[in-house]
């Protein structure tokens, strides 16, 4: 049975007692509204460690659109029943001041990478990610954790910040998890109509094309969607489109 912890405190007893010495912790941080891209990871968290930590945290500090933050899908009971049935050993569920008890006074901050693709569209996005990860990994102290793909720009931010503080966690990258129609599986694809979500699917076909990426911006732009880059970097290609209120990313190997 998956035990639920909601306090600092309470998971610091369990951290340090003799249950946990000597076994290897695998930790998985997530927003909630799990998918079978989530599970992926924590399949891998399951084979790899002896005990499994999953969070579900929907961190505001990394939105910088309110509107996004008060629409994110929220499912806790379907996202519980989803971890139970895989076997989880336990899921971190904390309120906002056991995170943020310095109300975010205190931040982590990047200064060249973050700047870049979302960050450049997304102010403030990375350094509220960069900052709950790091305390996320402070409280849980895992060994190893891991990090879908699709996020490709936050997996490689946050192996540079372990990197740079120093910090003993191996980051496993994860691969990307596509529906049938190629779309890369995001918690996001929940809000999008089911007009919407015909026409999402010509983001990845495009995206992995071989066409330029002004001719894919061009192309998605007249399909309907905004787009805030398309962009290649080192061997990747990396993209961000809005369609109706719903904003995607992907990225794929040149």
């Amino acid at each position: 049975m998956t035990k639920v912890i909601k306090n600092i405190s309470e998971w610091k007893v369990i951290r340090n007692s003799e249950d946990l010495k000597n076994k290897t912790i695998g930790f998985v941080p997530t927003m909630g509204a799990l998918h079978k891209g989530h599970a992926s990871l924590i399949e891998r968290c399951l084979k790899e460690n002896d005990i499994s930590v999953v969070s579900i945290f929907v961190n505001p500090t990394q939105f910088n659109d309110p509107d996004d933050l008060r629409n994110y899908p929220r499912t806790f009971e379907n996202d519980f029943k989803l971890l139970e049935t895989m076997n989880v050993d336990y899921l971190f569920y904390p309120e906002y001041g056991e995170i943020y008890s310095d109300n975010y006074r205190y931040k982590i901050v990047e200064t060249d990478f973050s700047k870049k693709l979302c960050g450049a569209f997304r102010p403030g996005h990375f350094e509220g990610v960069l900052t709950v990860v790091m305390k996320l990994f402070n409280i849980v102290r895992p060994h190893k954790a891991y990090f879908g793909e699709k996020d490709y720009q936050q997996l490689k931010l946050i192996e540079g910040m372990c990197k740079a503080f120093f910090m003993d966690i191996e980051i496993v990258p994860c691969p990307i998890v596509r529906d049938e129609d190629g779309l890369a599986l995001s918690s996001r694809n929940l809000l999008l109509t089911d007009e919407e979500r015909k026409i999402a699917v010509n983001f990845p076909e495009l995206l992995k094309s071989k066409k330029s990426a002004n001719q894919i911006k061009e192309e998605l732009e007249k399909l309907g969607f905004k787009v805030d880059y398309i962009e290649d970097i080192e061997g990747r290609r990396f993209g961000a489109v809005h369609i109706g209120k719903v904003r995607l990313i992907d990225n794929v190997e040149l």
